[in-house]
């Protein structure tokens, strides 16, 4: 009877290692969030053998599911609308699981844990989209930002940055004359930015971000915008006609010039020689 006892333990202890050794760990659990649309990421991909639910909480609450991420096969888990408190910090598990509908002996899974993350704080933000006017005295140059759209909702309404932020958001504005690379920097609180203190008739580029102080360092600046210049009213010559161009302008002009030279020489000759003819005629 005892043997048979110790043969049944160390079956069970060989069963249960076989068991957490055939579900790996998830590695590289990492955060990847851009406008509130918050990713949990983490690899390898799972053989057909085991399977990864997570598990997230508010550091120090209780432990909370996605329908969507429980013992699923992928690697990537959209917590954007589980995160309910944007200023919260939050932690994710990723457990090992067997595959869904598969039983194991199991009591608790192997499983990675993420680094802590705070939607407020760390997501990223993407580049905004501007429009550039120019007074037409030239005395005024308005940007126009339009505030990037999030992935959160209220009320039906999708919610741009600026609804989250609200005072805390400015932006930064790069600008240069064009073909300069002297840089100025403006910092606005509005969306609708005005700079007066441009030379009139130059054409500048411009660039656009977000910029939230109230961040760490290494997360106030969201991504640079795509840059656009103003036109230039006082373009030179060579800017606007190609060398060849001018080239026959030039001869043209040369050209008339001499025509008009020659005719006026010829014109005075005629004269001198007028009175001439005249008294010939008389004798």
């Amino acid at each position: 009877m005892g043997t048979m006892r110790r043969a049944f333990w160390i079956l069970f202890f060989l069963h249960t290692n076989a068991a957490s050794g055939s579900y790996p760990k998830a590695q590289n659990v990492t955060w990847k969030s851009t406008n509130f649309k918050t990713m949990l990421t983490w690899a390898p991909k799972p053989s057909a053998n085991y399977s990864y639910t997570v598990e997230f909480s508010m550091v120090g609450g209780d432990k909370q599911r996605n329908s969507n991420c429980i013992q699923s096969s992928a690697t990537i888990c959209d917590l954007s609308s589980s995160l309910m408190d944007l200023n919260a910090y939050y932690t994710a598990d990723v457990l090992s699981e067997p595959p869904l509908g598969v039983l194991s002996d199991l009591i608790e899974f192997p499983y990675t844990s993420s680094p802590r993350f705070c939607p407020y704080k760390d997501t990223d933000i993407s580049r905004p989209d501007f429009k550039l006017e120019v007074s037409k005295d030239k005395k005024k140059t308005t940007l126009y930002v339009t505030d990037p759209l999030t992935a959160l909702f209220k009320d039906g309404h999708q919610l741009n940055i600026r609804d989250i932020f609200s005072d805390n958001l400015e932006y930064k504005i790069t600008y240069r004359r064009n073909k300069s690379t002297g840089k100025k920097v403006h910092i606005s609180k509005s969306s609708v930015i005005e700079l007066t203190d441009l030379d009139r008739g130059e054409s500048y580029c411009f660039s656009v971000q977000a910029f939230i102080p109230s961040r760490s360092t290494d997360k106030q600046l969201g991504e640079l915008s795509q840059t656009q210049c103003s036109n230039n009213d006082n373009h030179s010559i060579f800017e606007v006609y190609s060398v060849g161009v001018i080239a026959t302008a030039i001869l043209l002009i040369l050209l008339l010039i001499g025509i008009i030279i020659t005719v006026t020489v010829l014109c005075c000759k005629r004269m001198k020689n007028a009175p001439k003819s005249e008294k010939e005629g008389v004798v």
